[in-house]
């Protein structure tokens, strides 16, 4: 049994209410961060509340504050807002820079902070999630930071940056998953991704089954990079969410493997959801 599993994901707000989107800034070591936060309709301060960090991808970075807030998770929230009853917040990532560098995890870890504080975010209900280079930024903070978050989603992301040959070395990905294998995972990749080789999140999902973690991974038939609206349109309450350790989702009819099967449960009335 997994306790409170990605609660944010499990429990529906107002079905026609608009989360509310936030600016807001940050300073780390004299820079100034723009970063936006979003709360549930229902937001109150006499409460607390799940809280998400999300790492955006490579083509959101910027200055700006902004563009980070439109994609992936972020636009989930946008247009289903009763899916997602939690503290989203969505810091941006430098040019030149990824989520790994001193600076960056330094951004991001302050604006969690100051949101967490100002919105009343339950250091318990903590979760961590991100797309391609956030996949890799997800996989790395949750390493760093094991006993920091309650659970975490990775949708295209890895351990080892692709090069052409294909990556044979197993220890940077079995270093890291010894880190990770205490924290509940949901792993997404499509199948024929160019940009990060799903072989990436395969090894990562054999080494943590290996590790007797508590691990879903979800692989889409005949999807190439661009699976995060795919991968983030699938969390849904109203769906169900019944994890299956391994499922396979596409038009090649690839089915299910490995169906060794974990259960989902939350501090509120919601029904279980069953994997596609």
């Amino acid at each position: 049994m997994l306790p409170r599993i990605l609660v944010f994901l499990l429990c529906a707000a107002s079905a026609n209410a608009q989360a509310r989107f936030f600016n807001r800034t940050v300073t780390s070591k004299g820079v100034v961060y723009r970063y936006v936060v979003s709360v549930p309709a229902d937001w109150s301060a006499g409460r607390s509340w799940p809280i998400v960090l999300f790492l955006h991808g490579s083509n959101e970075r910027g200055d700006d504050g902004l563009v980070q807030s439109k994609v992936g998770l972020a636009l989930a929230v946008r247009e289903h807002p009763e899916r997602f009853p939690a503290i989203v917040v969505m810091p941006q990532c430098r040019p030149e820079n990824d989520w790994t560098s001193p600076a960056m995890e330094a951004q991001i870890l302050g604006a969690l902070d100051a949101s967490a504080q100002e919105f009343h975010g339950d250091s318990h209900r903590t979760y961590l999630t991100g797309f391609s280079m956030g996949g890799y930024g997800t996989w790395a903070l949750a390493a760093k930071y094991p006993n920091r978050f309650a659970a975490i989603v990775v949708v295209c992301g890895g351990i080892q940056w692709p090069t052409p040959r294909k990556i044979e070395k197993e220890e940077p990905s079995a270093a890291l998953a010894g880190k990770v294998a205490g924290i509940p995972v949901w792993v997404f990749h499509g199948d024929v991704d160019r940009n990060v080789f799903v072989s990436e999140s395969r090894e990562m999902v054999k080494l943590l089954r290996g590790l007797h973690a508590n691990v879903r991974y979800t692989e889409y038939d005949g999807v190439a990079h661009e699976s995060w609206d795919k991968a983030y349109g699938s969390l849904s309450c109203q769906s169900g969410f019944s994890p299956k350790a391994d499922d396979r989702e596409g038009s090649h009819g690839g089915g299910e493997r490995d169906h060794d099967t974990f259960e989902a449960s939350c501090d509120c009335n919601c029904s279980r959801v069953s994997g596609s």
